[in-house]
Order: C-alpha cells, then structure tokens, then sequence
C-alpha cells in the first residue's frame, strides 16, 4: 500500500465511503421492517444467501470467474465468519437486551480495535495520536447523536453489551483479514464472502428456526429482504472491498461512523423527521475524528503553525 493512502484517503474512497454508510444506514429501514415476519437468524440467512446469488450472477455476466481452489475458498470462509456470521449474530443476539441506540454507539467501537490491531498486525498502518484521538472523538459523535442517556445504561445487560463489543472486534479483525483479497474483483471477493456466510448459516437457521424455512413472508416484506440483501448486502460489500482495497483497513471501518449520520439523514429525507441540535454537534464530533483519522486535520495543523 502507499505511503499517501495510509495518510489521506482519496476522492473516491470518500465517495464511496459516504456511499456505502448510506447503503448500511438504509439496511436499519428494511431489516426493522422485515423481521415483524422474519426471525432474526433466517432474516441473515436470507440477507446473505440472495446476496450471494445476486453476486454469483452478477460475476458471470461480466465474465468473472471465482477461484476453486482450497487456499482461496479457506479464506473465503475464514472472511465471512468475521465479517458476517459473528457479528451478525452477536449484534441480533445483543440487541434483544440493549437498546439499539447503545449497540450501535458500541459497534462505533469498531475504528478503535482496528487501529490498535493493524498496528500490531501489519506493517503500513500504524497506530498515531492523530488517530487514537479520531477514534475517540468519532465514539463521542455517535454517542452524543444516538443520545447521551443511553450511556446511563453502560453496565447492566453486561453480556448483551460485551456481544456487541465481540462483535465490533470481529469487524476489526474481518477488515484487517480482508486486505489479502486486494489483488481480486471487489465483485469476485464479495460473492466468495458471502456464499461462504450462507453455507456456514444455514445449518445454524436449520437447527433454530426450522419453521422460518417453511413459511413465505408477504410481497412488502419479501422486497424489504430483497433490498436488504442486493442493496445493503451484495452492492455495499463490493464498495467495501474497493475501498479496503483503495485506503486500508482503518479507512474502510469509519464507516461505523458515518452510518448513524446517514440513517439520520434518511430519516429527514424519507420519513420527515426533524434534525435536533445534538445531531449537529454529533455530527461535528464525527466530522472532527474523521478529519484527523484521514490526516487533513493534522496536515491543516501544520499548515497553521
């Protein structure tokens, strides 16, 4: 990787950056709406199993083939255990005992632990001041957003919350891992991640909720899982894997950051709701991290002093 991408990210990681947060954003719209008639575990199964069809299509209209061999299809597995099955998962499971607001405030966590463990694991991205206090001040704008009272609660449920935080840590490590698909198609490594998670979700959803398979939802709510799962699911990874591929690991998970400000955004614009002041100054707080994450901050210091 360049020396320049680790420092600042560019246009069109940006872009594709704010694009992607919008896609997980909108999932929050269409997952609250399809689980009143899809359990949780069959609704991940449904979200990655179409993904993984729509991909597998996708990919052989453009005449991209996917490896068979072992080493490839390991790692394919390896991907979507992190980056889907665990924390899929873990976040459905914590988010029966705490509100969804403080799950979220604790997947904005994800930043944190992949900062620390790409300074440890990997040579390019190294752990900084600019970042540590990025990361910090990215937390403190999601939390300020979703609603401070929520922090009132840090502590009870402790497991739930401790799920959560598994799972942010599990994102760390999936976009850490992701970095050896760089020499592929985002479309090819996408499809791979995904067809993986389906095979290992469906025995889980079989032993679990075995009735779930047997029952159609309604057309409302099957187009609500349709969109979960080509738009939110098979289009955001292959961003996610372009820009894993364009800015590096720490880059790549701000998106944590940035989904509660487009989930807010989509809120006004769809559902006509009213942005508040703590919003604002969330969103400063997440701007500002984002700014010394990236490096403009620091390179704006310096041109000042």
């Amino acid at each position: 990787m360049k020396p320049e991408i680790e420092l600042q990210m560019g246009r069109e990681a940006w872009c594709l950056l704010i694009a992607l947060s919008l896609l997980w954003g909108g999932s929050f719209f269409f997952a609250a709406y399809a689980v009143r008639e899809v359990p949780p575990l069959t609704l991940v199964l449904a979200r990655v199993g179409l993904a993984a069809i729509g991909l597998l299509g996708f990919a052989r209209l453009a005449g991209l083939r996917l490896p068979w061999d072992i080493k490839s299809w390991r790692s394919f597995f390896i991907m979507g255990v992190l980056n889907n099955c665990i924390p899929f998962i873990l976040i459905f499971w914590g988010q029966i005992y705490i509100a969804s607001g403080l799950a979220a405030i604790f997947n904005a966590t994800t930043p944190l632990f992949t900062v620390v463990l790409v300074h440890f694991l990997a040579s390019d991205e190294r752990l900084t001041m600019a970042r540590i206090f990025g990361v910090v001040c990215g937390i403190a704008g999601v939390a300020i957003m979703i609603g401070p009272e929520l922090l009132g609660t840090i502590g009870e449920n402790a497991i739930a919350q401790i799920a959560v935080l598994a799972a942010a840590l599990s994102y760390g490590f999936a976009s850490i891992f992701g970095r050896r698909f760089a020499h592929q198609p985002p479309v090819v490594t996408a499809a791979g991640q995904v067809t993986a998670s389906s095979i290992v979700l469906l025995p889980i959803v079989i032993f679990f909720e075995p009735l779930s398979l047997q029952t159609l939802p309604g057309i409302s709510t099957s187009a609500a899982v349709l969109a979960l799962a080509l738009l939110c699911t098979a289009l955001a990874y292959v961003l996610f894997f372009r820009v894993l591929k364009l800015a590096g690991a720490t880059n790549v998970s701000l998106v944590t950051f940035l989904i509660p400000v487009s989930a807010i955004a989509l809120g006004v614009v769809v559902l006509d709701e009213k942005i508040e002041f703590i919003h604002i100054a969330g969103m400063a707080f997440i701007a500002t991290g984002l700014a010394a994450i990236d490096g403009r901050l620091v390179i704006w210091l310096r041109k000042k002093l």
